[in-house]
């Protein structure tokens, strides 16, 4: 996006702390006054020396230096608040902005995530807004003041001599054009930047994640060859972008001294032909020494601007991701569910890939209370069917429902607050027992954690840990076993009880011990709700009302285990196939 639009974006998030900024730039001109008042009282000083030397009193100094000190105390305290208050004003903003796109980050969807890196969201969400703050308070700020002091220092110039002024003033256009140059060139560099640290970030949580695996396959040189080459990649952006910022800071000082010569030669001829007075020449040199302070001042904070530039437009650029799956402006709350579930001439295939199909045509309906169980060979679509029944997909053909209600036109909170999911690969979030088994239904009681527990038959071994319930149980959960994690993770749907259950291949990843613990904790579970079961282990849907044998060309059998067995179809085949069956 162009600097313009991005600063246009941008403005809106200062609204909430107007009253501070506009206080900001009120102490921003005090601040300024200083500097704009000094050449004036320094011209009044020479001019009374050189015309009546007579008139120069000590009442006369003092009333000068009086004004000056008043000016100096006023700049002290006005400088106080802006390195304050403003400062805390754009870390509000930063705030602001942070759980503004951490909040958007929660409503995307699934398909979102499925093609961006993690690392990288992480970057945009910490590093990329951390120079958000300084952008926010100094943007406003340095350009305010620039603007302050250029005119001033113009009006009050052109007042002494106008053809020293505009000779003077005619260079600064040019300095500017090749300042926005520069700049332009550097804020790509910058997004370069980011970007890169934002790979760095996936590649070192990939790296970090995956240790286990790293370290069976004796794969340290390999990650440590990869973070070299993503390290060596951020240092030739890194050197590219200082090479432009030298370019901009040579160029600058260049204009710098040519603002300077051009003071000395037009001044001196001036002074030679008597057009301009030795005191006015000073306040020249002093106004110029203003000038050049505050250019270069902005030019200081060029690469504070584009970090903070860089990072708004990489914030923007998720923010105008707009979610696959939202609620439709007229959806309905959905109070109590009974469990029935159809499935009607269901089309679906990912939007990256539409006309590869994953589901055609496909017809299920599900009674209230009924165990269904979804079995077949990978790609059949059993996974799809449960992910879009909570609605974590949308369907592109036909519908599903719940109790007669499309999916998509009821409240997607409402939804999935009643269907509770078990799943193979088990996520317990960074925290304790209790937290993790809790997150289930926040409100619940303590007593209501631990009855839940006991349900889930994670009561006695939750007991026999270190802290109890207290006990930390390390990132995702990597202080426990599968079967631990799997039976804390039935506890968390226990204390949700939700009418619908869906269980996606729970125990394939157990031991024969941990599988039986888990399966009597989900026979517990399934007791009295609408129960859609995944699983490759047909061992463990033989007891299912239905079983559903989905392949590639969609519903292939449906019936009780006897049936389909009798039938001697896929379903038979896939037992034959199963060892000990």
């Amino acid at each position: 996006m162009k600097t313009t639009t991005l600063i246009k974006r941008f403005a809106p998030y200062f609204k909430p702390y107007t009253h501070v900024l506009l206080f900001d730039l009120f102490c921003a001109g005090l601040t300024s006054a200083c500097d704009v008042v000094l050449p004036l009282l320094v011209r009044s000083l020479a001019q009374q020396g050189i015309n009546d030397l007579s008139g120069m009193t000590t009442e006369f100094i003092l009333k000068l230096a009086g004004i000056y000190l008043v000016l100096r105390i006023i700049d002290v305290l006005a400088t106080y608040f802006m390195a304050n208050i403003g400062h805390i004003m754009g870390a509000k903003i930063e705030t602001d902005m942070r759980s503004a796109l951490f909040t958007h980050l929660q409503k995307l969807s699934f398909r979102y995530y499925a093609d961006t890196k993690v690392g990288q969201l992480m970057a945009r969400i910490t590093s990329d807004l951390f120079d958000v703050t300084e952008f926010a308070h100094h943007c406003p700020e340095e350009f305010f003041i620039a603007g302050l002091k250029i005119g001033v220092s113009f009006i009050i110039l052109c007042t002494i001599n106008i053809p020293l002024t505009l000779i003077i003033f005619v260079i600064v256009p040019f300095m500017i054009y090749f300042s926005a140059k520069f700049n332009h060139r550097m804020l790509a560099t910058f997004r370069k930047n980011r970007v890169q640290v934002g790979e760095i970030n996936a590649q070192v949580e990939d790296s970090l994640l995956g240790i286990r695996v790293v370290k069976s396959f004796t794969g340290e040189q390999m990650e440590i060859d990869k973070f070299k080459k993503g390290n060596d990649d951020w240092f030739e952006i890194k050197q590219e972008n200082y090479r432009l910022m030298g370019a901009f800071s040579a160029t600058n000082r260049a204009f710098d001294g040519l603002l300077y010569l051009a003071v000395i030669l037009a001044g001196g001829f001036f002074m030679l032909n008597n057009i301009i007075t030795p005191a006015d020449f000073m306040a020249y040199i002093l106004y110029i020494s203003t000038l050049m302070a505050t250019i270069r001042r902005i030019v200081e904070f060029a690469e504070q601007f584009q970090r903070g530039l860089t990072g708004i437009d990489r914030f923007f650029e998720v923010m105008d991701v707009e979610p696959d799956i939202k609620d439709s402006k007229d959806a309905k709350s959905l109070k109590h569910v009974n469990g029935d579930i159809e499935l009607k001439n269901v089309n679906f295939a990912y939007a990256d890939d539409p006309n590869t199909p994953v589901l055609e045509n496909v017809n299920l309906k599900i009674h209230a209370g009924e165990s269904v169980a979804l079995v077949g060979p990978s790609g059949g679509g059993k996974s799809t069917i449960c992910n879009l029944i909570p609605r974590f997909y949308d369907v592109t053909g036909g519908s599903v429902t719940i109790d007669g209600i499309d999916v998509r036109t009821v409240k997607q909170a409402d939804l999935r607050k009643k269907i509770g999911m078990v799943q193979q690969d088990v996520y317990l979030f960074s925290g304790t027992i209790y937290d993790n088994i809790r997150y289930g239904r926040p409100d619940a009681s303590y007593e209501e954690v631990v009855e839940a527990a006991k349900k889930a038959g994670a009561h006695d071994f939750i007991m026999k840990t270190p802290d109890g319930y207290n006990t930390y149980v390390g990132e995702r959960g990597v202080r426990l076993s599968g079967g631990q994690k799997q039976r804390i993770s039935i506890a968390r749907v226990f204390l949700k009880n939700p009418p619908i259950l869906i269980l996606d291949e729970a125990t394939s990843a157990l031991d024969n011990e941990s599988e039986r613990l888990v399966q009597e904790s989900l026979q517990r579970l399934s007791h009295g709700r609408t129960v859609l079961t995944i699983a490759h282990r047909l061992s463990t849907v033989r007891a299912a009302d239905l079983i559903v044998v989905l392949t590639e060309n969609g519903i292939a059998e449906k019936g009780t285990h006897d049936e389909l067995i009798k039938k001697d179809g896929v379903y038979a085949g896939l037992c034959h196939l199963a060892e000990g069956f």
